[in-house]
């Protein structure tokens, strides 16, 4: 199946982004999308994530990265049909789409918690220089499992970044931990899906209180890309018997 038909089987089509939604995002390189997850399916994933938590240990997240200072898990497509919907809900893959052009696969589905006192990211694009003007490779979507506030290490990010060009911040800034004076905080309560050019510069804050903040990433990049995890290679045969053929090309797991 092409990514295009698999796109519209999953419910993706020309009006599922408002033109006021994709002029957004086109400027400021996010899109903040509310009540995405309901109650009961946030429930859902937070407890899941305690299961695979206290399954994995020391060996979460290995799949793809670890972080001082927070608890990470990785290869999520193969660990419960409650993440599906990270990488087949309508509106996020539009969003998805427009950044890329349509010439989209899934990265990878990792989740990310940042524990009391910790957190803290410099600003980064998940890319290298951009060579090429709006040419993008990668886009990232932020799925809140607790609400994002000004003192649990909600994201941050400088609007526009992804439009200029080839500087990073390094380019730009002594110290990218530090604040930049364009940045914006993501503020937003549980349920809401941001996606994000991740050419735009982002990174986390300091959590400053004595809970952590949950989230996922859903991370996609062009079909042409290698994956952050190869889904092909780590795909379980329960798991593929559970995906739609859309499903399957949103991963690029058959052929």
């Amino acid at each position: 199946m092409q990514i295009e038909a698999a796109l519209a089987r999953l419910g993706v089509c020309s009006d599922s982004l408002s033109a006021e939604e994709k002029r957004f995002l086109d400027e400021n390189g996010y899109l903040v999308l509310r009540d995405v997850l309901n109650d009961t399916q946030i429930e859902g994933l937070r407890l899941r994530l305690d299961e695979l938590l206290a399954e994995e240990g020391e060996a979460a997240g290995l799949e793809v990265h670890q972080e001082k200072g927070t608890d990470r898990l990785s290869d999520l497509v193969n660990k419960g049909e409650v993440f599906d919907v990270c990488f087949t809900h309508p509106k996020v893959l539009a969003g998805i789409a427009h950044v890329l052009k349509g010439d989209l696969k899934l990265s990878s589905l990792n989740a990310r918690f940042a524990k009391p006192g910790e957190g803290l990211q410099g600003l980064h694009a998940d890319w290298g220089r951009l060579e090429t003007p709006g040419d993008f490779q990668v886009c990232n979507s932020i799925w809140l499992l607790d609400d994002f506030t000004e003192e649990n290490g909600a994201t941050r990010l400088v609007p526009g970044s992804h439009r200029w060009g080839s500087k990073l911040p390094g380019d730009d800034m002594a110290d990218p931990s530090g604040p930049h004076p364009e940045e914006k905080l993501l503020v937003a309560p549980a349920g809401t899906v941001v996606i994000f050019n991740s050419h735009t510069w982002h990174g986390g804050t300091l959590n400053r209180t004595d809970k952590r903040r949950r989230a996922m990433h859903s991370y996609f990049c062009r079909r042409h890309q290698p994956q952050q995890l190869d889904q092909k290679k780590f795909l379980r045969p329960e798991t593929r018997h559970r995906l739609s053929e859309a499903a399957r090309t949103v991963l690029d797991v058959d052929g």
